[in-house]
C-alpha cells in the first residue's frame, strides 16, 4: 500500500506543503505541475519552485507571487509567512479595511474562482471542501455566519494557488493513504488585521480541535489556517510514522529562519506489511433513499475517507425493494466511518466485520503515446502484474484527439509494453 506521511514538526503552511509534495513528483510531472499552476488563470498569480536550504537541509521553496509580490507576515519577529486568513474578517466588521483601499473576496467569490480553474473535477472538489473548512473555522472564531467571512483579495489569490497546488499534487501522486504527525503549532503571538492574536490563531485552533497538536518549543506561528485545513481534509490519521520501505522524501522550505530547520517533510513509500492486511466492512440495508441521494452518499463517504462504497440490489422487510450498502475502510477508522454512514444515509444501524485482505501492490507510471502523456496504473505481487490506463487521462486524450476511448487505451498499452521491452533489452 502506498503511504504518504506528512511530518509537521514545524507546523504546516500551504506553500510549504505544496513544495514538499512537488519534490516527490517525477521530472516530467514537475514540468506539468508548474505549467498547469501558471495556467490557472488566477489574476497576476505566478508559481515558481526555488531551491532553498534551512539549517543546512536542501529543499524547495514554492514562491507564489501576486503581481510580483509574495505574501508575507508584516512582522518578521513573529516567525512564519503570513497566511491570507490573518487579514480577513466577517462582513459586518471590515469597514476600516476598505478605508485603507483593501478589497475582499467572499466565500462565494472563492468558490467561483475554484470552479473556473482548469483542473480535474476531483481536484476542484477537494479545494472547495478545504475552503468550506476554513470558512467554518473563521466564522466560529469571529462569531458570524460562514457566508459573512471575507478574505483579503491578494492573500485569497495566494492561498487559492496554495490550496489548488496541494490538491493537484496529491492527485498526481495518488497515495492510497495519507497520514500525518501531531502538529507543532508554535507559541507566542502573531500580528494580523485585528491586532495581536495568540498562537495558534483562533481559526487554526478550531480546525485542529480533533487533531493532536502541541506548542511551546518555538516562538511564532508555525501552522497557518490553510495548512491546518489541508491536513484535516486529507490526513486520515495523526500519529507516528509507520514502518515503510522504498521511501522518497520531499522537503518544503519556509521563508523564515529559526534555530532549527523550518521545513515540512513528506515521505512516500510502501508499508512494510506488504501485500496482506486487515480491512473493515460496514454494511447496512436501505429502502427509503432515491438512487440520486444514495449515489451522492457513496461519493461523500469516499471523500470522507472510506476506501470504497458500493451497493447491491435486494429485497428488504415487508417485500420492499432496496439496497445493501457496503463501505470499506481501514480498521482504525471504523467508528468515524460508521458515524459518516449514519449521517449521510437514512439507515438506523450499521453492521461491522473485520476481514483479511490480499491485494496487489499498486503503482503508477506515465507513458508517452501518440495522443500525449497517459498515466498507467500498475499492480503486482509474486510475479502477478495488472496494468491499465488511467481512465481520466485516457478519456481526456481521446476527447482532445477526437478518437474513440478504446483506441487511446490500445495505443497506451502498446507504448507501455514497447517501453518495457526496450528497458529489458538495454539491461541485457
Amino acid at each position: 500500500m502506498k503511504i504518504l506521511y506528512i511530518e509537521c514538526n514545524m507546523g504546516a503552511a500551504g506553500d510549504m506543503l505544496m513544495a514538499a509534495l512537488y519534490e516527490l513528483l517525477s521530472n516530467e510531472q514537475k514540468r506539468q505541475f508548474v505549467e498547469k499552476m501558471n495556467g490557472l488563470g488566477l489574476p497576476g498569480v505566478k508559481v515558481t519552485p526555488c531551491r532553498k536550504t534551512t539549517c543546512g537541509i536542501a529543499g524547495t521553496h514554492m514562491e507564489v507571487t501576486v503581481h510580483g509580490e509574495e505574501e508575507r507576515e508584516p512582522d518578521a519577529a513573529h516567525g512564519h509567512p503570513q497566511d491570507f486568513l490573518h487579514d480577513h474578517e466577517c462582513g459586518h466588521q471590515h469597514g476600516h479595511e476598505h478605508e485603507h483601499g483593501h478589497h475582499h473576496a467572499s466565500p462565494g467569490r472563492i468558490a467561483a474562482l475554484i470552479d473556473g480553474l482548469p483542473l480535474p473535477e476531483r481536484v476542484r472538489e477537494h479545494a472547495r471542501r478545504v475552503y468550506d473548512l476554513i470558512a467554518e473555522a473563521e466564522a466560529k472564531a469571529h462569531g458570524c455566519p460562514a457566508g459573512d467571512v471575507h478574505f483579503h483579495e491578494v492573500g485569497a489569490l495566494d492561498a487559492v494557488a496554495d490550496v489548488a497546488g496541494v490538491c493537484y499534487a496529491l492527485e498526481m501522486l495518488r497515495p492510497d493513504r495519507i497520514l500525518a504527525s501531531p502538529v507543532h503549532v508554535g507559541s507566542g503571538t502573531v500580528h494580523c488585521a485585528h491586532g495581536v492574536m495568540p498562537v495558534p490563531a483562533p481559526a487554526t485552533a478550531n480546525l485542529l480541535a480533533d487533531v493532536p497538536m502541541y506548542g511551546g518549543q518555538v516562538r511564532g506561528e508555525l501552522c497557518t489556517p490553510t495548512g491546518a485545513a489541508l491536513l484535516v481534509r486529507f490526513a486520515q490519521h495523526f500519529g507516528d510514522m509507520p514502518v515503510m520501505r522504498g521511501t522518497s522524501v520531499g522537503i518544503g522550505v519556509g521563508t523564515k529562519e529559526f534555530d532549527r530547520a523550518n521545513c515540512v517533510r513528506v515521505f512516500l513509500g510502501e508499508t512494510e506489511e506488504g501485500a496482506d492486511g486487515s480491512i473493515a466492512e460496514l454494511v447496512c440495508n436501505i429502502d427509503d433513499m432515491t438512487p440520486e441521494a444514495l449515489a451522492y452518499a457513496q461519493k461523500r463517504l469516499i471523500d470522507l475517507g472510506a476506501l470504497d462504497a458500493y451497493t447491491k440490489a435486494g429485497t428488504m422487510k415487508k417485500g420492499r425493494p432496496g439496497w445493501e450498502l457496503t463501505v470499506l475502510c481501514h480498521a482504525d477508522r471504523i467508528d468515524r466511518t460508521a458515524e459518516d454512514i449514519l449521517r449521510e444515509t437514512t439507515t438506523n444501524g450499521v453492521r461491522v466485520r473485520l476481514c483479511r485482505k490480499y491485494f496487489l501492490r499498486p503503482g503508477s507510471e506515465t507513458v508517452e503515446t501518440l495522443y500525449g502523456a497517459v498515466r498507467v496504473k500498475t499492480a503486482e505481487r509474486s510475479g502477478i502484474i495488472h496494468v491499465k490506463p488511467e481512465y481520466e487521462d485516457a478519456a481526456a486524450a481521446a476527447e482532445k484527439a477526437g478518437v474513440p476511448y478504446r483506441e487511446v487505451c490500445e495505443e497506451t498499452m502498446r507504448a507501455y509494453h514497447a517501453g518495457k521491452r526496450k528497458g529489458q533489452a538495454d539491461n541485457e
